[in-house]
């Protein structure tokens, strides 16, 4: 019988195997080892939404290698998995295949990416990120078999990244019972200690309400197998300036406080919105908080916020009740004044009907003449009648009023405060409804009443003929007699709505609008001097504004340009050279760019150019530059204004002093992100909204700003910045609302185990 020849392995596949401790020759037993799993897979669980994170010791993880990839369906995957074992006996011609897809992988993996998936359990091992999962998160395939109550691990081997396979498999071949790895288990439901499955999912719902984002919600294992309910999600704290919150929930009592209090708040907004709208916030310690107004609704103040909500309700109610009454009253007396004015207008209305068909025939003219001679009693004569029959009338229908409501001595609960709001909602909706009708009635009386004097003086004309039965005749005989003038229509006066600038929807045009404008309107030096305003050198040129300037300031932003020009140069020809020859061409006109997907030929606006800084610029050159170039911009301010109200956000470390030109966004998000970015370290940060009447002058940081146009080929529009320039000297500060909010920023963004920074914000509303 032929000899079966020796699959040689090459050198570096032997050096991955030294290093992870496999040696084929000599398989170590608990790889051979394979207990059954019976799994029964599931449907419509999403693989990639995890719900649990464990710390699973090694040992007890079963290794399974399928034929597939990562992004097939478990079914698939799990029926064509084979435990490892089959993969490792190159003895076995049956296992021939799999013996070379195992050095396959073997071969694609790098020791270093096995060294970091250690690195990264290691950094677990001590605490888990605050986002629960990690950077090598869905590298981990591992199941759960109830069933087999057995962790098993399902490799596919049509990827490209074993990392975590091999690194499982070193720690397996070292053999230590108390190694532990954190991962999460795919396809598995909550377990249900600290809140069950309907609970945690009504919490999602819950949250959804408060924050329009749904959380990440899982169980976490430590090391000591405790579990604690995780929610992590992100939330709007100020005009649509959004944070990260955590919510670590670690006894059943912390979470059913937590649960019951989200539960009577969801509760209070969707059944009552028109009273209750909560806005949420983070602590310090960037945990989930509800606010009412300036109040901090906690479980523990439930009860004591319910009883105040419900005096509250209670006091508005007998309010309602009394402004009811006070228009029921109001309204009798209406509908008596109306009635008397429709009976007086039909009397009137009557005798010019009975006028104009007698004045068609000659008895008829004469019928009036007689019948209508004498005059009725005039309105003074039938007054006290009318008045002592209003007097009897009040006299019968004055009803006691009603008592107040009067309160329980005991605690309130959500149903009725829920009831009692919904009470006054019916009231509150009883008063409107009958103040409508109550100004409804009296346009109606103010229209008989201008109806009723029409006809009366219809009527005088038609008396002022009645001295003889001649004149009459003579008068009545007329084709063109007075005609019945129409009560006129009430002018209302509606106060005119003012259009607001809406960043979503208004931002393109205003863009395109105005930098079409500013191509128009703005010379090249205002241009390049409004270009300077929108770098670092602004601060700067507001302390020249104020006349508050010192040289010193002045010769370090001199040395900073000049370092900066250096390092941008590098390796430049000579600048003397190129100054004197090409001016400001530095680059061929044919290079292309791209603003907003359109390219273009333009050359950007050099901030050295402009200042002039050359190697033997001196600091009262730059001084007189920077004054030049702060006339220019006040020029430019000058002749361009909004065409509709706008807000505008500044924030700073400092408060404003509103004598400055500012560069202020037309997004509070972005002028939060962009602040952040070039401040390392914040500490309390300000952030104005501020109210642009229209009419304001502004200069936006249009394409034209920082690109000249000689070729015209420049995209119009607002591609690279949404800020304007504004001289805050001319703004009126009217009011001011504070607000303070707390956004989580990570000190690495890249790093899972970052330490979080909770930024303090101080909103600061001027209008």
């Amino acid at each position: 019988m032929p000899r079966k020849k020796k699959i040689e392995i090459d050198s570096k596949i032997q050096e991955k195997l030294d290093y992870i401790g496999l040696n084929l020759e000599k398989i170590p037993k608990i790889l051979k080892e394979y207990t059954e799993i019976n799994f029964r897979t599931l449907k419509g669980y999403d693989e990639k939404k995890y719900k649990q994170y464990r710390f699973i010791p090694v040992k007890d993880i079963e290794i399974l290698i399928s034929p597939t990839n990562r992004m097939e369906s478990i079914k698939e995957k799990y029926e064509k998995a084979m435990p490892l074992c089959f993969y490792l006996d190159a003895k076995n011609e049956e296992n021939i295949l799999n013996y070379t897809q195992f050095l396959n992988m073997l071969n694609k993996v790098n020791i270093h990416q096995i060294e970091a998936v250690e690195k990264e359990q290691k950094k677990l091992a001590k605490e888990s990120p605050f986002k629960i999962k990690f950077t090598g998160n869905y590298l981990w395939q591992i199941y759960y078999s109830e069933t087999s109550d057995k962790y098993f691990m399902i490799v596919p081997t049509e990827d490209s990244d074993y990392s975590t396979f091999f690194y499982l498999l070193k720690k397996k071949i070292e053999g230590k019972p108390n190694d532990k790895i954190f991962v999460p288990i795919s396809l598995v439901e909550y377990e249900g200690k600290i809140l069950n499955k309907e609970e945690i999912k009504d919490l999602e719902n819950y949250l959804w309400v408060f924050t329009k984002d749904y959380p990440l919600i899982y169980e976490v294992w430590n090391k000591k197998n405790e579990v604690s309910l995780n929610m992590i999600g992100e939330t709007e704290v100020y005009e649509k300036i959004k944070t990260l919150y955590k919510v670590t929930l670690s006894t059943k009592k912390e979470a059913t406080k937590f649960y019951k209090l989200v539960k009577a708040l969801f509760i209070l907004q969707t059944e009552l919105p028109h009273y209750f709208n909560f806005e949420t916030n983070i602590n310090q310690e960037a945990a989930l908080e509800f606010y009412l107004g300036k109040s901090n609704i906690k479980y523990e103040i439930l009860p004591e916020f319910i009883m105040e909500q419900y005096l509250k309700s209670v006091s508005l109610k007998n309010k309602a009740t009394t402004d009811l009454e006070e228009l029921t009253e109001k309204m009798k007396k209406l509908k008596k004044e109306t009635q008397d004015l429709e009976e007086e207008y039909l009397a009137k209305e009557k005798q010019i009907t009975t006028f104009l068909e007698c004045k068609k025939t000659f008895f008829g003219k004469v019928k009036y003449f007689f019948k209508f001679g004498k005059k009725s009693k005039n309105k003074e004569e039938k007054e006290p009648e009318i008045l002592e029959k209003k007097e009897e009338i009040k006299t019968k229908n004055v009803k006691p009023k009603k008592e107040p409501i009067k309160l329980k001595e005991k605690s309130y609960t959500l149903y009725e405060l829920e009831q009692s709001f919904k009470e006054l909602e019916t009231k509150q909706e009883e008063v409107t409804n009958l103040a409508m009708d109550i100004n409804a009635l009296k346009l109606k009386n103010k229209n008989l009443k201008k109806k009723i004097e029409n006809a009366s003086n219809y009527i005088e004309e038609i008396n002022k003929h009645k001295k003889s039965i001649f004149e009459f005749w003579k008068y009545s005989n007329k084709d063109a007699v007075a005609t019945l003038d129409e009560g006129e229509e009430e002018e209302i006066n509606v106060k005119k709505l003012e259009k607001v600038f809406n960043y979503e929807d208004d931002f393109e045009d205003f863009g395109i609008e105005t930098d079409k404008i500013q191509r128009n309107k703005l010379t090249d030096a205002e241009l390049d001097s409004v270009f300077i305003a929108s770098t670092n050198i602004l601060p700067l040129l507001n302390r020249i504004h104020l006349k508050i300037a010192e040289n010193k300031e002045i010769s370090e932003e001199l040395k900073k340009l000049k370092t900066a020009k250096e390092n941008e140069e590098d390796g430049a020809e000579d600048e003397e050279e190129i100054y004197d020859i090409f001016g400001r061409i530095k680059q061929t006109n044919n290079q292309e760019r791209t603003i907003g997907n359109k390219t273009h030929r333009e050359q950007p606006r050099d901030k050295f150019e402009i200042l002039e800084i050359k190697k033997g610029t001196k600091g009262i050159e730059l001084k007189r530059n920077l004054e030049k170039i702060l006339k220019e911009i006040k020029k430019a301010l000058k002749k361009i204004t909004l065409e509709e109200d706008m807000y505008v956000y500044k924030a700073t470390s400092e408060e404003l002093a509103f004598n400055t030109i500012e560069d202020v966004s037309l997004q509070a998000e972005e002028e939060i992100k962009q602040f952040l970015k070039n401040e390392k370290q914040p500490g309390k940060i300000y952030l104005y909204k501020i109210k642009l009447l229209k009419g304001t002058n502004y200069i936006a940081f249009s394409n034209i700003i920082f690109f000249d146009n000689k070729n015209m080929t420049l995209p119009v529009g607002m591609n690279l910045s949404s800020k304007i320039l504004v001289n805050l000297s001319d703004i009126k500060q009217n009011e001011k609302n504070i607000k303070e909010i707390n956004k989580l920023e990570f000190e690495d963004e890249q790093d899972d185990f970052s330490k979080i920074l909770i930024n303090q914000i101080e909103v600061i509303e001027v209008k």
